[in-house]
């Protein structure tokens, strides 16, 4: 599919800049980000190599194993941030609290970030943990674009149903906190969507590609 969005440049060339395990490592708070959460396994890492053409994120058959924050560069003053994959039930209750502190520091403190991503497993949406970023988003006023993954594994109709049943959802609890889509990573499918909010939330949607 082409993609005729100044973003997927961006994406294309993206590489990998640091990991943090506190929100003191981050990179300086300025320019743009944009994070991508999901609770673990919801496909956070398949979606993230796919936007980006590369496999920056490290897939895993071990959910949870992501464990900090990593930060991908576009360019000089945009960055996409993976966060830490959460509620995984053989993770340590240590590192899930190490996590959960980290995790609300993070999203409390930086000026910079412009957006979430949010994955949810279409055949599993609105857990515990999608509910309390949804309550998140809304009260902070923070943009957020749901990603309801592994599309694929579904019929079209059967997925078309769970899209609008969770937008109803989301309307009736939340307002317009955010916006949702369906995706799949190998069937590349609802990228030129994602492409959209990742160029808008960056400022880049009347601008030329570089």
């Amino acid at each position: 599919m082409q993609v005729n969005n100044p973003i997927l440049g961006l994406c294309q060339r993206a590489k990998f800049a640091l990991s943090a395990a506190k929100v003191e490592q981050c990179p300086d708070d300025q320019g743009y980000e944009v994070a991508f959460a999901g609770r673990s396994n919801a496909g956070k890492s398949s979606a993230l190599n796919t936007l980006t053409h590369a496999s920056l994120a490290r897939t895993s058959k071990t959910p949870g194993r992501t464990q900090l924050l990593n930060f991908f560069s576009l360019d000089d003053e945009r960055r996409l941030v993976d966060l830490p994959g959460y509620g995984y039930a053989k993770v340590p209750i240590p590192l899930k609290q190490h996590w959960q502190k980290h995790l609300e520091a993070y999203l409390g403190s930086r000026d910079c970030l412009k957006g979430i991503i949010l994955m949810m497993d279409v055949r599993h949406p609105m857990t515990d943990f999608d509910k309390m970023m949804l309550d998140w988003a809304k009260a902070s006023g923070m943009p957020m674009h749901i990603l309801l993954t592994k599309a694929d594994k579904l019929t079209h109709g059967a997925g078309k149903n769970t899209l609008l049943k969770v937008q109803s959802e989301i309307r009736k609890g939340w307002g317009d906190a955010a916006t949702i889509q369906l995706f799949s990573a190998p069937k590349r499918l609802g990228l030129e969507e994602a492409y959209r909010v990742l160029a808008d939330w960056m400022e880049l949607e009347d601008k030329p590609a570089v």
